[in-house]
This record gives C-alpha cells, sequence and structure tokens, in this order.
C-alpha cells in the first residue's frame, strides 16, 4: 500500500510516528541550543609571571541544566566559548603544575561578550582555588550602547496589556510611533489579546528600523518591518536593546536590535501562576478630551471595562541534565460597554442644524463662547449657532437620525 503523502504515511504506520517522534526528542535539545546562542565568554590563562598556559583545560557549565562546553588554551593562552545560552555558569580551568581554578556567579545576559582572565596559581592540581563572589566581567567586543530589562522589571513593573515589546522604552532611548504614523498595520498579529506588534524608534532611528531576536532567531514580520508577537511577560527570561554601532552580525535593520530570550527547563522544576484584574468599577469618571474643566464633556457613568488576564508557567526536567520542558499559557478575557472608545452622539436639535446650547456653555479654560462659524463665508458667525439644514449633508443626518440613539 502506498502513502501518497507523508502525513498519510504516518497516520497508516504507526511506527513510523513512533520514530519520528523520538527523532524529534533526540534533536530538539541540539536544536534548542541553537536557537538561544546569544552571549560569549572568552579570555586569558596565564601563570603568575604573566605567561601564558597553552593547553589548558576550560570548561563552562551552565548551572540550571549541568548543560557543558570544553575547550583548551591556545598559543596565546586564550580560549573562547561563543554561542552560549544566557544564564549563570561556573568555569573550571586545570593545568598541570597549577591548583584548579574554579569560579561561580559569572551571569551571562542577551547578548553578552564577556571577558574573564585567570591567573592560576602553581600548585597540584587536586588543589584547587574557589571563587565564589560574582566578579564584574568586563565587555570588550562590542562598543554598541545596550540597556538589559531583567526579568523581575518585566513581571513586576505596571504594563497596560502586558505587551513585552512596550518596555523597550525603558531603555531611555526607544520611542513608540505607533500615534505618529496611524497603526502598524499588524492588528491580527497578536498572542491572546497582547502580545502585538507596535512601531518603535530606537536613538531617532526610523519607525520600523528594530531588528527582534527571539532566542537567537529572527522575530520580524517581513511586511512592515515590526515585531511578530512576543511571549507573554511572565515567560520572558529578559532582553537586551542594543543601539549606535551595531555589530555587523545585526545588518538587518538600521534603528536597534532587540536580543529577547525566553524561559526554558531545568533540572529543578519551578513554575508561576498569575491573575491581573482590570474593573471600570474601580476608576473615576474622567473629564472630556480637550476641556479638562468643562463639565459637559464630563462621562455620564463609569468606564465598564473589565479584563482579566490570567494563566502560569512551568518547567522542569525530563532526563536531568539532558531534557528538559517549559510551558505557559495566558488568557485574557475582556468586556466592555461601550467598547473602547466614549462616543458622541448628536442630540435631535443639532440634527436640525441648532448648536445655540454651546453659545451658553462655553468653556472655562478660555472663558470664551464656543461660536460656529461658515468657512464658505469668510469664517463669519452663524447667527445663534444655527447652522441652515439646507446645508447638512441629507444623507448623514438620515443615517444619523435612524440609526443612532437619541441623546439629551
Amino acid at each position: 500500500m502506498s502513502c501518497s503523502t507523508i502525513l498519510a504515511c504516518l497516520r497508516r504506520k504507526p511506527a513510523l510516528l513512533l520514530l519520528a517522534l523520538a527523532a524529534i526528542l533526540f534533536i530538539s535539545p541540539a536544536v534548542k541550543a541553537q536557537q538561544v546562542a546569544v552571549a560569549q565568554l572568552d579570555g586569558y590563562v596565564t601563570d603568575p609571571s604573566g605567561q601564558a598556559i597553552v593547553g589548558a583545560q576550560v570548561r563552562a557549565t551552565e548551572l540550571s541544566r549541568s548543560q557543558v562546553r570544553e575547550g583548551n588554551t591556545d598559543s596565546l593562552g586564550h580560549y573562547q566559548f561563543p554561542g552560549l545560552p544566557a544564564g549563570e555558569y561556573q568555569l573550571e580551568i586545570r593545568s598541570s603544575g597549577f591548583k584548579t581554578y574554579v569560579q561561580k556567579g559569572i551571569i551571562l545576559d542577551a547578548g553578552n561578550n564577556r571577558t574573564q582572565s585567570v591567573t592560576l596559581e602553581v600548585g597540584a592540581v587536586t588543589e584547587s582555588v574557589q571563587v565564589t563572589a560574582n566578579a564584574a566581567q568586563v565587555e570588550t567586543k562590542e562598543n554598541s550602547i545596550a540597556n538589559l530589562v531583567d526579568a523581575q522589571r518585566i513581571v513586576d513593573l505596571p504594563l497596560n496589556g502586558r505587551n513585552p515589546a512596550d518596555l523597550l522604552r525603558l531603555s531611555g532611548f526607544a520611542t513608540s510611533t505607533m500615534t505618529l504614523n496611524g497603526g502598524d498595520l499588524t492588528g491580527s498579529k497578536n498572542m491572546g489579546g497582547s502580545n502585538g506588534s507596535g512601531q518603535y524608534s530606537v536613538a531617532g532611528s526610523s519607525a520600523n528600523g528594530v531588528n527582534f531576536l527571539l532566542d537567537g532567531g529572527d522575530n520580524n514580520d517581513a511586511f512592515s518591518n515590526v515585531n511578530m508577537p512576543i511571549p507573554f511577560p511572565d515567560a520572558v527570561q529578559e532582553f537586551n536593546v542594543q543601539t549606535n554601532s551595531l555589530p555587523a552580525q545585526y545588518g538587518l535593520h538600521p534603528g536597534g536590535v532587540v536580543n529577547i530570550v525566553t524561559k526554558s527547563g531545568g533540572n529543578s522544576f519551578h513554575g508561576s501562576a498569575f491573575d491581573f484584574l482590570r474593573n471600570g468599577d474601580l476608576n473615576g469618571r474622567p473629564k472630556g478630551v480637550g476641556c479638562p474643566t468643562c463639565s459637559i464633556n464630563s462621562q455620564p457613568v463609569r468606564d465598564s471595562l473589565k479584563r482579566n488576564q490570567f494563566g502560569g508557567t512551568g518547567g522542569g526536567r525530563i532526563i536531568k541534565d539532558k531534557l528538559f520542558f517549559f510551558g505557559g499559557y495566558q488568557g485574557t478575557r475582556q468586556r466592555s460597554t461601550p467598547p473602547q472608545v466614549t462616543s458622541y452622539i448628536p442630540t435631535t436639535a443639532s440634527l436640525n442644524g441648532d448648536f445655540s446650547a454651546l453659545a451658553g456653555a462655553g468653556c472655562q479654560t478660555s472663558g470664551k463662547a464656543l461660536t460656529l462659524v461658515d468657512p464658505s463665508n469668510g469664517n463669519a458667525p452663524f447667527p445663534g449657532n444655527q447652522i441652515p439644514v439646507a446645508r447638512l449633508n441629507p444623507v448623514a443626518v438620515k443615517i444619523a437620525s435612524t440609526y443612532l440613539p437619541l441623546s439629551s
């Protein structure tokens, strides 16, 4: 029996399906490591006199998952570990005739290129020098200006709508340009009612000029040059915003680079649960737009918005030191009547061209009465703020009187 498609073949032959799933499980750890390769650690190993130690064994261990990278120093005593996932590392260096060097607390953030040079002490390899303090590593590979937004700020800071992309403005040199450009043309790209796309100007660049990377992979919309959806805040570990003199590897967009790293599983089980509530019953009634002190523009009732954003995350190990899992869910439930805007409905008098009520109301901020003028007659005032009915669009009047509710 022949199979016309791969999917049909897998359905008809369960053994092939099991084989495909096994291949995914064995391959996925390597693929994941490539996806989150966003940092680098290197340095020089020398003896007490400053001479390079050649062939020293260097090991970098990512502590949460016990992932090990090993190498040896070259003829200059230099070691290098490119493509490391963000996280906390332990550095261990061994060489014959010298004490073993062990340092914990090396933190690699998104986009970091850290240098950690080490001077070994003379002694037996069985002896060791333990460094437990989190010594400051020096960024020596890039001269771009960068700002890191860590997990604590991502979760704890107030974030209306919980869209992590809005946190770009915390970097100090990024601003949202959506209001200047009339939208981002990406209203359909969102997750659970939030996490949508946006236009951002970084360090004075044009809108849509930011390169977004998610776990080391491209996360840009090819049509409008904005970010594709970003996971909700509780699933994001950190992100780094870089600008000014970007390295050649970030040559896609000129404005800046946003390097986003999602959380992942580890040897220890961990998780979180959350529920964020916004309810209009807890709000006051805002004044009208344009005239904050005019009572005529006040909303008659409170905003009826009710929004719940809830969910949780969880991660851990499937096989210790080898296979891990992490997942999360965020649900958004939003109810509002009227929907999200305040609507101004014409009165019966205004449908007949009578706006005389505006003349008596005036505006307290300017102290002047509101007068309607005729642009076709040199901006001469309409007598009594009354526009002749013949000047009104009959189609608009008919639609308004038929489909809009009456208002006072």
